[in-house]
């Protein structure tokens, strides 16, 4: 074995791992719904990247604590994205804070699970207000000054159940359907001006999301997951960060599933 493989076998055989250069340490996120689960981890995964990061939650103690936990100067912000206005007010308070964005991850918490038949009418309103117009709402305050820019990301974190309704989550079902056509025009129309416009799509993790639903984290065998287990955060933040990155600049309108294999579908 040559000098030059010995030295590589020695380097990974003492636990070190090359860091991939991103290209977007200096830029400025906007991360909502971050006080934990998936937007907490994407907040994290970005400022390791070295993007300055702001994030956002109802309960100031929460998104305090969340702040603190991702570290790198985080700004946290009590905001409730609830709806169109929320989402808009959240944003130009990030733009207030950072002088500008240059990524957008429109986040928020399911609305109640139900059935067609358990679900009354009034209740779609919130479902549409919380995880659809909140989208529209950030992104009408995000995207403009992107475009101005030529550079831009917006990463929004949805469901697998806009491939794959999931059983009693109705509303959940309907919003997310809905936003992940928002995007995907609004993708097409502002990539000419390099901004890209993409969502990434959890199947099940290891957040209280779960805990609400199922009462715990259920095993990932028994959920029929392929791969096993169920999804680890920080690994869903990463790959947020990674289409956020300067490599996925070509990667615009796309719906990618991070589910461990679960959803069956060829499309």
């Amino acid at each position: 074995m040559s000098q030059a493989c010995l030295e590589e076998s020695a380097y990974w055989s003492r636990g070190y791992r090359r860091r991939m250069d991103l290209g977007i340490a200096g830029r400025r996120a906007a991360v909502a719904g971050a006080s934990g689960g998936l937007g907490l981890a994407t907040a994290k995964a970005l400022a390791g990247a070295g993007v300055h990061v702001v994030i956002c939650g109802r309960d100031e103690a929460r998104i305090t604590a969340a702040a603190a936990e991702v570290g790198y100067g985080c700004i946290p912000i009590v905001a409730d994205v609830g709806s169109a206005e929320g989402g808009e007010r959240f944003v130009e308070a990030a733009i207030a804070a950072l002088g500008g964005i240059d990524i957008l991850v429109p986040n928020a918490g399911g609305p109640p699970p139900g059935t067609f038949a358990s679900t009354p009418l009034d209740l779609y309103q919130t479902g549409l207000d919380l995880n659809l117009l909140s989208v529209v709402g950030m992104c009408k305050a995000a995207i403009p000054s992107m475009q101005e820019r030529h550079w831009g990301r917006v990463i929004a974190i949805t469901s697998v159940s806009v491939r794959q309704p999931i059983a009693t989550l109705i509303l959940s079902n309907t919003a997310r359907a809905g936003v992940t056509g928002f995007l995907k025009t609004v993708a097409r129309e502002v990539a000419i001006d390099g901004v890209t416009v993409n969502t990434v799509q959890p199947g099940i993790h290891a957040t209280n999301r779960m805990t609400q639903l199922y009462g715990g984290v259920p095993d990932g065998a028994a959920l029929g997951i392929p791969a096993g287990v169920v999804g680890d955060p920080d690994d869903f933040g990463h790959v947020v960060t990674f289409l956020c990155s300067e490599h996925a600049k070509f990667v615009t309108g796309a719906q990618l599933q991070v589910d461990g294999g679960a959803y069956g579908g060829l499309l």
